[in-house]
């Protein structure tokens, strides 16, 4: 029986996170109650602060569902001396930009958080997930950059860590303007080639290097 309660509760918190995305979607996060999420569940509040401490705490973890496959590509960079860590960090990359241009959930996920979100009031939290994220992925870029450098015997033009933050950035535009118009430019092949040239001006070359999709 308890296990039953365990899946039970599970399927709970998945319903409420789908929900999340369809109501947060909808109205934008700072408009959407937690009743509103409950409803369109099909439970009630207090499932919601069963599950979650609150509305923030809501949000992150449905944003996590779309960001741990890379932050996990990202953490295993470097560790295997039989891969290039350079084809490494481009497979992580595109491991996101791929799913957010292929996976409907992904891309709603993204774009609730790059559109949908203000930091105000009870959203502050969200705010400090974001700079968490930022900060983890750009140390794991510096990191997979200076790892890159030295297997290759070559000193970078920049700092890694400054050059990390170039290539974040990069990342982050390209989502938000596909997102504004999706049939503007293909992400995946534009985001490859982007990548690509930036590593170059860095004097890091895949030439025709890089790891299987």
């Amino acid at each position: 029986m308890a296990r039953k309660t365990k899946e039970d509760a599970q399927a709970t918190r998945q319903q409420l996170l789908q929900a999340a995305v369809r109501v947060f979607g909808k109205k934008g996060v700072s408009r959407a109650s937690l009743q509103d999420i409950a409803l369109a569940a099909g439970t009630t509040r207090g499932a919601i602060y069963w599950h979650f401490k609150n509305k923030a705490d809501l949000f992150n973890a449905m944003m996590d569902n779309a960001l741990l496959p890379m932050e996990q590509a990202m953490q295993r960079i470097g560790h295997d001396p039989t891969q290039d860590p350079l084809a490494e960090l481009e497979h992580a990359l595109l491991q996101t930009i791929r799913d957010i241009a292929s996976n409907d959930s992904t891309r709603a996920m993204f774009e609730i958080a790059i559109m949908k979100v203000e930091y105000v009031d009870e959203l502050l939290g969200i705010k400090a997930r974001h700079v968490q994220v930022f900060g983890d992925g750009t140390r794991e870029i510096t990191r997979s950059l200076r790892e890159a450098a030295a297997r290759r015997g070559i000193s970078l033009p920049v700092t890694p860590e400054v050059a990390a933050h170039g290539l974040h950035a990069l990342m982050a535009g390209l989502i938000h303007s596909w997102m504004l118009s999706p049939s503007a430019f293909d992400l995946v092949a534009v985001s490859q080639s982007a990548i690509r040239a930036q590593l170059a001006g860095l004097g890091l070359h895949l030439g025709n290097q890089g790891l299987s999709a």
